[in-house]
């Protein structure tokens, strides 16, 4: 306080006067009335859909090969629907279209259960 009995403002509150921000009800920070959020979207990179030559996949089995990506996507998101853990591969990277050899593969442990599944969605 100053001898007047004026209260004295820090420098940072006089920062916020000038910026046009001001302390809320709930202790967040406002600009110009607009809230900052608390939480920030966590950005999650996506796995592509073809993997292409993932060493990671290498032990494990083919059930079904497909020359288009839209269709082995479709057998992919069914039997990973089933609980299988299956992925999409291809030795050399598709072409505009979606179009090359890919390869629908599952752990060994999963092979004869997801060939099975595949054989009677024909």
């Amino acid at each position: 306080m100053t001898a007047s009995g004026e209260l004295r403002l820090t420098p940072r509150v006089r920062a916020w006067q000038q910026a046009g921000m001001r302390r809320g009800t709930a202790g967040r920070r406002r600009l110009a009335g607009v809230p900052i959020p608390r939480f920030r979207k966590l950005r999650v990179t996506r796995e592509p859909a073809v993997l292409i030559g993932d060493p990671r996949l290498e032990g494990w089995e083919t059930v079904g090969d497909f020359q288009d990506q839209e269709t082995a996507v479709a057998w992919r998101d069914q039997l990973r629907q089933l609980g299988i853990a299956a992925s999409l591969t291809a030795d050399h990277p598709l072409d505009r279209a979606g179009r090359g050899d890919i390869y629908l593969v599952v752990p060994p442990g999963q092979w004869s259960r997801a060939t099975e599944i595949l054989e009677n969605l024909d």
